[in-house]
C-alpha cells in the first residue's frame, strides 16, 4: 500500500522536482501540501503548490498555507537569487485555478495525522515553523505519525548560507529544535548527502527528451537553477536537496543513517547550526542529555537516487 504523505514546503524549483517526484511514485500518495517561508514568501509557495497539484492533473490534492514568519527571529530574506522571484526559476506561470483550504497548515497537519494515526509520513523540505505549530497545538502527534523526514541541516559538513547553518534551519532555528527534541520518528536528509547527488544539464535534458508535461517543467525551471549553482558554487550542475527527502521515503537503503541526538543552535554567530552528537558519552547534565535520537543521512548511493528519479519523472503524465 502506498505511503500517505504531506509535504510542508516552500517552492523552489527543487521542492517543484520533489512535489512532481511524489506525485509520479507509485508507492506515495500525496495526501497534502503545506506551505511556507524560505525560497519564497509563503503566499508565492502557497501559489505556486496549487499550480503544482493542478500541473500534474491533481487539483484535488489539498493545499493549506501556513506561517508567513518564524517563531522567534526576524524573516530578514528568501532566497528569489536562487530560485527566481517567482519561485519556479522566472518562468512566470499563469495564476492557478484552485484555492487554498480555508484551513492553517498546523492545523490541516493535526487534523490529517490525528484521523489517520501511524499512516501519515511528513516531508518538510522547508523552514520548519509549521511542525513545529502543529506540535504546539497537539503534542501527540509525535505518536501518531508514522514518520517524518525533513531535509535540512548538516552534520558533517558546513552549511550552505554560513559555514555553519543549512538554509532551511537557519530561517526559524527555533522551530527546528522544537521538531529535532520531539520525540517523533525524524530522519534528517541534510547537505552531508544532498550536495553528493549532482544533476547536470544532461541530466536534465534527458529528462526533458521523455517528452512530457512533467520533463518539460522541470527542465524550463532549471535552467535559472543551474546558473545560480555555475555562477555562485562553480558547479555545472545542482545538488539534489529537496528531491533527496522524497528519495529516502521511497527507498531508505539508497542512505547510510546513524542514529544521534541532534540540537539546532538558536543565536549567534552559529545560528542554524545543527549539531549531532555523534559520541553520546556525555554524563553530567546538558543539553544533549536525554534527547531522542535522529536518523542522520551521512551518505547516498547517487547513482540509484538518480535512475530512481529519472524512472519516476518520466512516467507518461
Amino acid at each position: 500500500m502506498p505511503k500517505k504523505l504531506i509535504i510542508d514546503t516552500d517552492p523552489g524549483v527543487d521542492d517543484a522536482m520533489a512535489i512532481l517526484f511524489a506525485l509520479k511514485s507509485s508507492e506515495l500518495d500525496l495526501v497534502g501540501l503545506t506551505t511556507i517561508f524560505g525560497n519564497v514568501y509563503t503566499e508565492q509557495a502557497t501559489q505556486n503548490a496549487l499550480r503544482l497539484v493542478e500541473l500534474a492533473g491533481r487539483p484535488d490534492i489539498p493545499v493549506a498555507q501556513g506561517a508567513l514568519l518564524p517563531l522567534v527571529v526576524p524573516l530578514s530574506y528568501v532566497a528569489d537569487f536562487v530560485h527566481g522571484v517567482d519561485g519556479l526559476g522566472n518562468t512566470n506561470p499563469a495564476p492557478p485555478h484552485g484555492q487554498a483550504l480555508d484551513q492553517p497548515a498546523a492545523q490541516f497537519i493535526v487534523e490529517m495525522v490525528m484521523n489517520n494515526p501511524d499512516q501519515i509520513t511528513l516531508v518538510a523540505v522547508g523552514p520548519l515553523t509549521n511542525l513545529a505549530l502543529a506540535l504546539a497545538l497537539e503534542p501527540r502527534l509525535v505518536d501518531h505519525v508514522a514518520e517524518v523526514v525533513i531535509m535540512g541541516g548538516a552534520a558533517t559538513v558546513n552549511g550552505n548560507v554560513t559555514p555553519a547553518a543549512e538554509a532551511n534551519i537557519f530561517h526559524d532555528p527555533h522551530a527546528a529544535d522544537l521538531v529535532f527534541t520531539a520525540g517523533w520518528p525524524l530522519t534528517m536528509v541534510g547537505l552531508d548527502v544532498t550536495t553528493k547527488t549532482v544533476m547536470s544539464d544532461a541530466y536534465f535534458t534527458s529528462l526533458k527528451a521523455a517528452g512530457t508535461r512533467t520533463t518539460g517543467f522541470i527542465y524550463e525551471i532549471s535552467r535559472f537553477y543551474l546558473d545560480f549553482f555555475r555562477r555562485e558554487v562553480g558547479l555545472e550542475g545542482i545538488h539534489t536537496h529537496d528531491p533527496s527527502a522524497i528519495a529516502y521515503v521511497i527507498d531508505p537503503t539508497l542512505f547510510t543513517t546513524e542514529p544521534a541526538p541532534v540540537r539546532v543552535m538558536t543565536d549567534g554567530l552559529a545560528q542554524g547550526q545543527t549539531l549531532m552528537d555523534r559520541q553520546q558519552r556525555w554524563r553530567t547534565p546538558n543539553p544533549w542529555t536525554g534527547q531522542p535520537l535522529t536518523n542522520v543521512c551521512l551518505d547516498v548511493d547517487s547513482a540509484r537516487l538518480l535512475e530512481l528519479y529519472h524512472h519516476c519523472v518520466t512516467r507518461p503524465d
